[in-house]
């Protein structure tokens, strides 16, 4: 198997490139606490199945990992429930933006997919009743399997999301009014803000996502999902995980991936590695344009994709 420190030539031809690129997008500005981030930041990792991590530029420095956290809290969810869970949310892309509330009301208060903001509700939503906080899962999880025992979310952004939340509030209690919600909204609302508010590394996020390369398995070799489980989540990245883009995403990048509006995304390689890319500038449809730029390359450079 390669090691992952073969990929480092290919990572710094990647960050040269990237230097070179003169529009890089803007910071989402709807969360006042990204607002500030310089959108000319660029990191970059790659880890194994064995753990071993390379990376390039920013790839050590802590960002705001926001709806990267849904891949986890549905690995997590679907790993204690099971099928159940696709009563309560589809599988889906939805073709409309990531907080919209207009398919809910012809679906009856079932979203579309757990990527975008409304299925990410359910799901932590039922994450919670399991386990009483889902947020605090979620991040053992992460310290778990990064090695990261620092890791932990940001009061600030998580205030900052909080404060500007009215949009998650109202998908929120129109799925409650369908029954599709368990808690308390302002539980939910709670847990959730708190989850997108993590803040973590390319490194960090490379190795956190390695049990989707690995068909399920943690670090420890303990197994978290089964095989197809770990096949489900990769597909729903692969079809919905960068928002309204993922048909352009498939196409110019050919990995199952999940974007953040914090510049994070992360992408997998089945059976071979996982990666992490983090620039602030986004795109209109809210994806890191240099992240999506690297991963084109890094594919493109390493002919590492799913097809």
């Amino acid at each position: 198997m390669t090691s992952s420190t073969t990929f480092q030539p290919v990572l710094e031809r990647i960050a040269e490139e990237v230097e070179r690129t003169p529009r890089r997008g803007r910071p989402a500005d709807y969360i006042p606490a990204l607002a500030a981030c310089d959108p000319r930041r660029f990191g970059m990792a790659v880890a194994d199945l064995d753990g071993t991590v390379c990376g390039v530029g920013d790839w050590r420095q802590p960002f705001s990992a926001q709806s990267l956290t849904k891949v986890f809290t549905l690995a997590l969810d679907l790993a204690r429930e099971g099928d159940a869970l696709w009563e309560h949310v589809g599988r889906e892309p939805s073709g409309n933006p990531f907080n919209s509330l207009v398919q809910l009301e012809y679906e009856n208060g079932i979203p579309r997919n757990p990527f975008i903001n409304a299925g990410a509700l359910v799901v932590t939503d039922r994450l919670h009743t399991r386990t009483g906080d889902a947020s605090g899962e979620l991040l053992s999880f992460l310290r778990t399997e990064s090695g990261n025992p620092d890791l932990s979310f940001d009061p600030e952004v998580a205030a900052s999301e909080s404060a500007h939340g009215d949009r998650n509030a109202a998908l929120g209690h129109f799925m409650a009014s369908y029954g599709n919600i368990d808690n308390p909204v302002p539980t939910l609302l709670e847990q959730y803000f708190r989850q997108c508010s993590i803040a973590a590394s390319c490194a960090d996020l490379a190795l956190a996502t390695r049990f989707l390369a690995r068909h399920g398995i943690r670090a420890d070799g303990t197994r978290l999902l089964t095989r197809s489980q770990a096949k489900q989540i990769n597909a729903i990245m692969l079809t919905c995980g960068t928002y309204d883009a993922a048909g352009d995403f498939a196409y110019r990048v050919g990995l199952p991936g999940k974007s953040g509006v914090g510049g994070g995304i992360i992408a997998v390689v089945p059976g071979r590695c996982t990666l992490c890319v983090w620039s602030p500038g986004l795109d209109e449809r809210g994806n890191s344009v240099a992240g999506v730029a690297a991963l084109d390359r890094f594919t493109t450079l390493t002919g590492l994709s799913v097809f």
